[in-house]
């Protein structure tokens, strides 16, 4: 969990869809200071959502972290609005599902028509040299926890022992290792259907450069605009892979049946040319911080960046993401398309 929660990007989305949008909001507070991260969103609990509800919302922004016991989902008094309110957000029972970075890579590997890396979860550091060779992978390696936020958590190892060290801070069953990728670094946005668009789509690719050990800063700690780009179309015509990892996403997003934007990062295997991008890590909740507000103007995040590359500004990024809210009865009712 992030600490302090997601008051900030929630602050930068009523600001930006009341001053800009003009979409009439209601906030805790009447009239919220935006210079303040504080008074613009409702607590993330039962009695918060209820009290967007009585004050007017019809449509609610779930900028949140969800899960299946979420009172989006189990909520008996919220359960009287379902089908009349509107959410910006995905199906609390399969973002639980889907945070599990494992549970989701597999499942893809699975299908044979995704370009996924090598990985397996290590029990723990005992006899770890011998489990890289049983899974085909070779130093470096990166470890990372199965259910992680940004990139915290995620290391390069180069050594055995450094391995075993970080496997042992991550805990039992909770260390993903995953093949070392060496090329350029991306991300894609794809969006959930809409009336104007009646598919997933994907928005232009956005790389990252200025790694540190290999791996792209946390945004919290280095703004996403100091070390990342959106790809110019007439760029990435030069590179078939381009157009390829888009298209993978796209069915990625159509398979795990997802309502509201996600992010995927991927990664080249390597720098040789013609290399492909290989689809590493789903993330079910964009970060949505929006410049607009005072004080924020570096605070792009990386869909803001690939909506610009459309010639979107903030305010119509937010815009064609409100299109494709859902009821609430039609998040709850969404059953996993997946099975372990």
């Amino acid at each position: 969990m992030k600490p302090g929660g997601y008051q900030d990007s929630g602050a930068d989305i009523a600001y930006v869809l009341r001053e800009t949008c003009k979409i009439p909001i209601v906030t805790p507070q009447t009239n919220p200071d935006p210079q303040k991260h504080e008074g613009w969103c409702f607590p993330d609990t039962e009695e918060g959502i209820l009290s967007a509800v009585k004050s007017g919302a019809n449509c609610l922004w779930a900028n949140t972290i969800l899960f299946g016991n979420h009172p989006w989902q189990v909520s008996t008094q919220l359960g009287r609005f379902a089908s009349d309110i509107r959410v910006v957000g995905q199906p609390p029972r399969l973002v639980e599902a889907y945070d599990d970075k494992n549970f989701v890579n597999a499942f893809l590997r699975k299908q044979g028509s995704f370009t996924m890396p090598k990985s397996f979860v290590a029990p723990n550091s005992t006899d770890i040299e011998s489990l890289l060779k049983e899974h085909g992978l070779t130093l470096p390696v990166v470890a990372k926890p199965i259910r992680g936020r940004g990139s915290q958590g995620v290391k390069v190892c180069r050594t055995i022992p450094d391995l075993a060290s970080h496997i042992d801070s991550l805990g039992p069953h909770n260390a993903m290792l995953e093949e070392y990728l060496s090329g350029i670094e991306g991300t894609v946005t794809v969006m959930p259907p809409s009336e104007s668009k009646p598919d997933y789509w994907s928005m232009p690719v956005v790389v990252r450069f200025n790694h540190e050990d290999g791996i792209a800063p946390y945004n919290g700690v280095v703004a996403v605009t100091a070390n990342s780009r959106v790809v110019p179309q007439d760029e990435a015509d030069q590179d078939p892979a381009f157009d390829k990892v888009q298209r993978e996403c796209e069915a990625v997003a159509r398979l795990l049946k997802v309502k509201a934007p996600i992010r995927i990062d991927v990664r080249k295997a390597s720098e040789k040319a013609g290399s492909k991008f290989v689809l590493f890590d789903v993330n079910m909740k964009p970060n949505m911080t929006a410049p607009g507000r005072p004080g924020r103007e570096d605070q792009a995040s990386l869909t803001a960046l690939a909506a610009a590359g459309l010639g979107w500004t903030p305010a119509d990024l937010l815009r064609n993401i409100l299109a494709t809210a859902s009821t609430l009865e039609e998040l709850r009712s969404i059953e996993l398309p997946i099975r372990e």
